[in-house]
């Protein structure tokens, strides 16, 4: 009886550590799920209409530099138990933190009114309603859900929403791809010295990799409580987000390549006439699934958008911050939160202000931004000093100094390219 009862005692422990296990996975997957935004879903669409699955390789190269630089993200956050704000206030000076959080702040305000818009276009296409309306409805449902919500509802439908991008999948299966093409541009570096070919790489290195996804997922693991102990659930978790990322970015680039490439000219990055021009040749249930996974990422990224620049302001002035408080308790925080998505949404409204222009000014930010957090990633994820024996592996080191020198030549290259066209 007492062998029988120990027995009991053992798989009721580890029921219990598996669910904490599970309660802890989201932070990592919801982060990956965010990187593909309607902006980033435009982006990878038009990068296969022009450049078919010749570019499909440099998926499979970012996914370890993200996977190395998030992860030193939710190092830094979990064995410090500091947001990136927070660190870089401590180990740096508050006004290095406060330029990189006004930085980030513009760029994310500027993607949160080009993804709101991409909602409303695609809404509006499908019902005949006015945009204007959609642009108000898409904030206020957000808004109200963040403030009436608690952290669990948030994370739960961040977390459903994160799969329901898998349509992704389904519509690049629906193509009926060539698979010998797909495993020769994806193993086989394929490297065009055009200048189109080279725009759309740096779109899709650029977008693939956001200044804002750092800062959510180190918040988010803070509002976890995420320990040391558990690291190798939020490496996991941080991995599997990552992974999960770039197979949908993938699928999207197959879809856009087996869809449009060859076909109509587009160059431009507007969501009504990629939407128009995919129409009459995807197909009903392309199209239809194309619109899902616009609508569904918006409404997953753009609360993480606001979030990573509520949590980043609210953390650099010390304000009590999370969207596990009470409005009450954090009213900067939500404020903040809040103030983000309405001024994105006044981007689309106030004329003269142009979304695709604004998102390319927020990649411009974002690349300026990029390279400086992963040096102080780099500084604070190998000093002994501060995280002890958890430093970083030699992988994320070699990974994340190659993204450094990826992300640095974007910037420059991105510059160069803001210079020659004004």
């Amino acid at each position: 009886m007492g062998s029988l009862h120990s027995i009991e005692e053992t798989l009721i422990e580890d029921i219990r550590k598996n669910r904490e296990r599970i309660e802890k996975v989201g932070p990592g997957i919801i982060t990956g799920g965010a990187g593909d935004d309607p902006a980033g879903i435009v982006t990878y669409t038009l990068v296969g209409a022009q450049t078919g699955l010749s570019q499909l390789w440099l998926m499979l190269l970012s996914t370890p530099m993200m996977i190395a630089i998030q992860s030193m993200a939710a190092r830094a956050a979990i064995v410090t138990g500091k947001s990136l704000p927070e660190i870089t206030n401590t180990f740096y000076s508050k006004k290095l933190t406060v330029v990189m959080v006004l930085i980030l702040a513009i760029a994310n305000i500027l993607t949160i009114g080009a993804d709101i818009n991409a909602i409303a276009v695609v809404l509006h296409l499908l019902s005949g309603v006015s945009t204007i309306f959609y642009l108000i409805f898409v904030t206020a449902l957000i808004g109200a859900l963040v403030i009436f919500g608690t952290y669990g509802t948030v994370k739960r439908i961040l977390m459903g929403t994160t799969l329901i991008l898998g349509v992704y999948i389904i519509a690049a299966v629906m193509t009926h791809p060539p698979l010998m093409a797909l495993l020769q541009n994806t193993f086989l570096p394929h490297i065009h010295l055009d200048t189109s070919w080279i725009v759309a790489a740096l779109g899709l290195l650029g977008t693939t990799m956001s200044p804002y996804l750092l800062f959510w997922q180190a918040s988010e693991e803070h509002e976890e409580h995420a320990s040391v102990v558990q690291a190798d659930i939020v490496q996991a978790d941080t991995i599997a987000g990552m992974v999960w990322s770039n197979l949908l970015a993938y699928c999207i680039i197959i879809t856009g390549a087996a869809l449009l490439y060859g076909g109509a000219d587009i160059a431009s990055q507007d969501i009504r006439t990629l939407a128009l021009t995919l129409a009459p040749v995807a197909g009903k249930y392309a199209f239809v699934l194309f619109c899902i996974g616009i609508i569904v990422s918006g409404f997953l990224s753009i609360p993480v958008l606001a979030g990573s620049t509520a949590y980043a302001v609210a953390d650099t002035f010390g304000w009590r911050e999370g969207l596990s408080e009470k409005v009450s308790d954090a009213k900067g925080f939500y404020i903040v939160f809040i103030g983000a998505m309405g001024f994105g949404a006044l981007i689309d409204i106030i004329p003269g202000i142009d979304a695709v222009e604004a998102l390319y000014y927020s990649q411009v930010l974002d690349g300026v931004l990029l390279p400086i957090l992963i040096l102080i990633l780099y500084a604070i994820t190998t000093n002994r000093k501060i995280l002890g024996a958890h430093t970083a592996t030699k992988f994320e080191r070699i990974f994340a100094l190659i993204t450094f020198f990826v992300t640095s030549l974007l910037t420059i290259l991105m510059i160069v390219q803001l210079f020659k066209g004004a």
